[in-house]
């Protein structure tokens, strides 16, 4: 059974950091793309960061790009997201997801539906 399990949400004032980390359990962690998405209050879910099934190949929403780090693990099946200068329309649900197999070691999905498996969230809120 595939699980994700995503940690380190929390409340944090504007211009403050977070670093989110997602763990997996798959036995073939290190073929899949990584992706982290956000659910904000009345809006639809969005996409964050990706980052490809071999690390070198990355995708960030024009939201996040200079602010936010997306990195793996393949040692230790975990994806993290670390996120710096913090905006209260960061405030949000993140959920961590891995999908993309088979699609090539630098390939970065960008839709919802690439997605096989998703955590449960964990709660951001950044206060202006």
């Amino acid at each position: 059974q595939v699980q994700l399990v995503e940690s380190g949400g929390g409340l944090v004032q504007a211009g403050g950091s977070l670093r989110l980390s997602c763990a997996v359990s798959i036995r073939t962690f290190s073929t899949y793309a990584m992706g982290w998405f956000r659910q904000a209050p009345g809006k639809e879910r969005e996409l964050v960061a990706v980052i490809s099934w071999s690390v070198g190949n990355t995708y960030y929403a024009d939201s996040v790009k200079g602010r936010f780090t997306i990195s793996r693990d393949n040692a230790k099946n975990t994806v993290a997201l670390e996120m710096n200068s913090l905006k209260a329309e960061d405030t949000g649900v993140y959920y961590c997801a891995i999908g993309g197999r088979n699609r090539g070691s630098t390939y970065v999905p960008l839709r919802s539906r690439e997605y096989d498996y998703w955590g449960q969230g964990t709660q951001v809120t950044v206060s202006s």
